[in-house]
């Protein structure tokens, strides 16, 4: 996770400790940090922009793969006997 969404946590964390604890918020800062980036590395987690490649390379096969069903399809319902070299399949 990015230091900055770590900090953000940590600083959601901190406006909610009571405020007799505030006298120890350093600590409890640097606690929280640690023990949020200790957890989150264990984590198998992607960046966002990781994520969108990916994304966008799904989206890619998606559609190639719709292509070639229609394809699939067009060949089926049309003469594909004589396209893949027999005429065992058509009857």
């Amino acid at each position: 996770m990015e230091p900055f969404r770590v900090d953000e946590i940590v600083r959601r964390l901190l406006e909610r400790v009571p405020p007799a604890l505030r006298s120890v918020q350093d600590d409890l800062e640097s606690n929280f940090r640690a023990v949020l980036r200790e957890r989150l590395s264990r984590l198998d987690l992607v960046s966002r922009d990781e994520f969108d490649a990916q994304a966008r390379v799904l989206e890619r096969a998606r559609a190639q793969l719709e292509a070639l069903e229609a394809r699939l399809a067009a060949l089926e319902s049309g003469g594909a006997g004589t396209a893949s070299g027999g005429s065992a399949a058509g009857g």
